[in-house]
């Protein structure tokens, strides 16, 4: 493909993908393929003689979009949304054609200090606070795990990192209604699942610092060492907030790294109103969330903070010959603050959409969100058999139909099938999740394309679809 080539077949990628944002509702928001069906359309093996692109946009329209779940739907209800929008996409263009590999300072100076500004820019809008140091990471689960590794430095002196871990000694903790990132990073990184001690949660399943406190307080007494404690600022079942404030005292009190995961709903720190997400955050010792979640920003963007950026980089810096450069010292070489050597231009992409949202629109549009949240639950409380399973927090609704007669075996399995037609219809796209053993039906409501007539249309078909299956 040579350069005239390319803008004209670039022209033509750009026209498609703009029709297909403008006309996404015309496609089912989940895939309705079964298992194989797109594999057994792609030959066995690649073609001896290039093809032209107008072969590989036809591939693309009738064999690899009937298998794409359509995460930009505005009918896109289930886990968490990953985000996009208009700016975020023209940048992701230019930061492929850019094509810089960003891992330190000197690679690609612009990267590293729009990185750094961009970072500041967050802890301005978001009330963070102002001794924070912030990279940005692929994903939460990577920060979590970085966290971790620091924690883990942190808390032997830098010694692991030198002689091995100590087999059985550091404990991590979190409650039982922590993401899953947690197990899969204490294996990471050599801790031990067993290590990985899960703290009973309350009736609206926040973990309970009193039992906090217990489990450390024992483990001192049988030698081992507590290490980091993961405090979720909303877990992904049912939003719960652990109480960052007590929590943070607790780890104080005994000299415990603690990092908060507010992977999903420290996007809503942008709401000056929100003071009490705030509360204990200075106690901290890291935090991430995800602009790509519900900061029209898209997959992959995590803004990571650490308050001693010197235990951060003193846990990953390696420096071989050919990393050494004159500016060491004087810059951010950002490929010393976590896993990665090679980092993409992520910074590029918050940079447009920051500048093209402001504050005021960002603001604006949580708040709406947050209000169809309210809606819905509203909706919930005052239609018969239908009842709240946790109590609405910001945009997410937990929910289950509960007509009279039924045991929480066939309720479990009635609100299962709901669930299930509702995404077999291909209209909307929900997930579920279970409360002290009560099948829920989850609904987020913070896509970017979302408009009022999309929730109310999910709640007609909710309860159409429940009321057929009663009959």
């Amino acid at each position: 493909m040579n350069h005239e080539e390319f803008r004209k077949n670039a022209h033509a990628a750009v026209d498609w993908v703009a029709d297909y944002l403008e006309q996404i509702e015309k496609y089912p928001v989940k895939s309705q393929v079964a298992p194989k069906d797109i594999y057994n359309q792609i030959p066995a093996s690649p073609p001896a003689s290039g093809e032209p692109f107008e072969a590989l946009m036809s591939d693309l329209d009738t064999i690899i979009m009937p298998g794409i779940t359509h995460w930009q739907h505005p009918h896109f209800h289930a886990y968490f949304p990953g985000n996009s929008s208009y700016p975020s996409v023209i940048a992701e263009i230019l930061t492929a054609g850019i094509g810089a590999q960003c891992m330190v300072w000197e690679t690609s100076p612009a990267a590293a200090e729009l990185e750094e500004r961009m970072m500041e820019w967050f802890k301005g809008m978001m009330g963070l606070p102002s001794d924070w140091h912030g990279v940005i990471q692929d994903t939460a689960s990577t920060a979590t795990l970085t966290a971790l590794l620091t924690a883990r430095e942190w808390r032997t002196d830098f010694q692991t990192n030198r002689k091995g871990t100590s087999v059985g000694k550091l404990r991590i903790y979190c409650s039982t209604e922590t993401h899953s990132s947690a197990d899969k990073a204490v294996k990471i990184a050599g801790l031990g699942s067993e290590n990985l001690v899960k703290i009973s949660v309350d009736d609206e399943l926040a973990m309970i610092p009193s039992e906090l406190e217990k489990a450390i307080q024992n483990d001192l007494a049988h030698g081992y060492v507590p290490c980091m404690v993961i405090s979720a600022m909303g877990t992904t079942g049912t939003l719960a907030f652990d109480p960052t404030r007590q929590i943070g005292e607790i780890c104080h009190k005994h000299q415990v790294w603690l990092h908060v995961d507010a992977a999903y709903a420290g996007s809503a720190l942008v709401l000056p109103e929100l003071d009490w997400l705030r509360d204990g955050l200075q106690l901290a010792d890291s935090f991430v969330f995800n602009p790509h979640k519900w900061l029209f920003t898209n997959f992959d963007c995590s803004a990571y903070y650490v308050k001693d950026k010197e235990a951060l980089i003193k846990t990953f810096e390696i420096l071989p010959e050919y990393l050494k450069t004159k500016t060491r010292g004087q810059v951010n070489d950002y490929r010393d603050w976590g896993i990665q050597l090679g980092r993409r231009f992520r910074a590029l992409k918050l940079w447009f959409v920051l500048r093209t949202y402001g504050v005021d629109l960002l603001r604006s549009t949580i708040r709406t969100h947050i209000d169809y949240g309210g809606w819905l639950a509203s909706q919930i409380e005052q239609t018969p058999h239908f009842e709240l399973l946790t109590p609405q927090k910001l945009n997410m609704v937990v929910f289950r139909y509960n007509p009279p007669g039924k045991s929480v075996e066939e309720l479990n399995a009635l609100n299962e099938t709901i669930l299930t037609q509702i995404n077999q219809s291909g209209k909307a796209y929900v997930t579920h999740t279970k409360v002290n053993g009560l099948y829920g039906i989850r609904v987020v409501l913070g896509q970017t394309r979302l408009e009022k007539k999309h929730v109310e249309n999910l709640w007609g078909w909710l309860v159409k679809t429940s009321d057929a299956l009663s009959k």
